[in-house]
C-alpha cells in the first residue's frame, strides 16, 4: 500500500512559477514509476509527466514540455513538479499518482492517487 499527499499549489499570475511536490509512505517508493496528471473543471484527467523508478527517465505532454520539470528524490520517497511559464490554461486540479514497474501515460493503469492540489493560474 502506498499513500500519497501532494502539496505546494496555490494561486500565481501567468508567467509565474510553482513547485508542487508528492510525499510517498512506504519503503517500495523506489520500485514505483511515478506520474502527474491534472483534471480541469468539466475535463477529463490528462497526462502531465512521468518519471520511471530511477528518475533516470521522463516523459512529458508536450502541453507543458519546456516548462514542466518532473524529478524525484528516493532517499525522501518524494517526486517533485517544478511548473515555469504558467499559462491560465495550466490551471487545474493536479495530482500525482503511482505505478509499477514500469511508466504509463494513461490513468487508467496506476495503482495509487493522491487526493491533489489545486493550481490557478491568472490572467
Amino acid at each position: 500500500q502506498v499513500q500519497l499527499v501532494e502539496s505546494g499549489g496555490g494561486l500565481v499570475q501567468a508567467g509565474g512559477s510553482l513547485g508542487l511536490s508528492c510525499a510517498a509512505s512506504g519503503r517500495t517508493f523506489s520500485t514505483y514509476a511515478m506520474g502527474w496528471f491534472r483534471q480541469a473543471p468539466g475535463k477529463e484527467r490528462e497526462f502531465v509527466a512521468v518519471i520511471n523508478w530511477s528518475g533516470g527517465s521522463t516523459y512529458y505532454a508536450d502541453s507543458v514540455k519546456g516548462r514542466f520539470t518532473i524529478s524525484r528524490d528516493n532517499a525522501k520517497n518524494t517526486v517533485y513538479l517544478q511548473m515555469n511559464n504558467l499559462k491560465p490554461e495550466d490551471t487545474a486540479v493536479y495530482y500525482c499518482a503511482a505505478k509499477r514497474p514500469i511508466m504509463a501515460l494513461t490513468n487508467m493503469v496506476y495503482d495509487y492517487w493522491g487526493q491533489g492540489t489545486q493550481v490557478t493560474v491568472s490572467s
